[in-house]
């Protein structure tokens, strides 16, 4: 490289391998929740091909790919089905359980949690959060 060569900063998205790798924690994550009997049931009547492929496109904003999510809001897609805090809890484990198996690094797994905290009041059910 020389001086005159800008750089552009390589996102966590790029640095964990795209879309592929994208695919294959949704995949991972989707097999641990599905097996977790605390939440299961979210996704009995759950369309699992097209919420996998949302969550994809989710996941893929989050970590600084293109933005191709169209899909509804978090709040208003969880809304109705008043999460408590300790499944929302469960749920951001299995995610971050399964990013560390696939060898994820630590500032990017630290990224995903600082969102995960900072969307915890879209998608956990008013009465079911501490002090509410």
């Amino acid at each position: 490289m020389t001086v005159t060569e800008e750089t552009t900063p390589v996102s966590h998205y790029e640095r964990i391998g795209g879309a592929s790798s994208v695919k294959a924690a949704v995949e991972l994550f989707y097999d641990k929740v599905l097996a977790d009997p605390d939440l299961a049931g979210y996704f009995t009547n759950v369309e699992m091909v097209g919420q996998r492929r949302h969550l994809a496109l989710m996941l893929t904003v989050v970590l600084g790919g293109p933005n191709e999510y169209t899909g509804r809001g978090l709040a208003e897609a969880h809304k109705p089905l008043n999460i408590p805090v300790e499944h929302y809890a469960k749920v951001g484990g299995h995610l971050i359980t399964t990013l560390t198996e696939l060898g994820v690094p630590a500032d990017v797994l630290a990224h995903v949690q600082t969102v995960l905290a900072d969307v915890q009041d879209q998608v956990v059910a008013t009465g079911n959060r501490p002090g509410a």
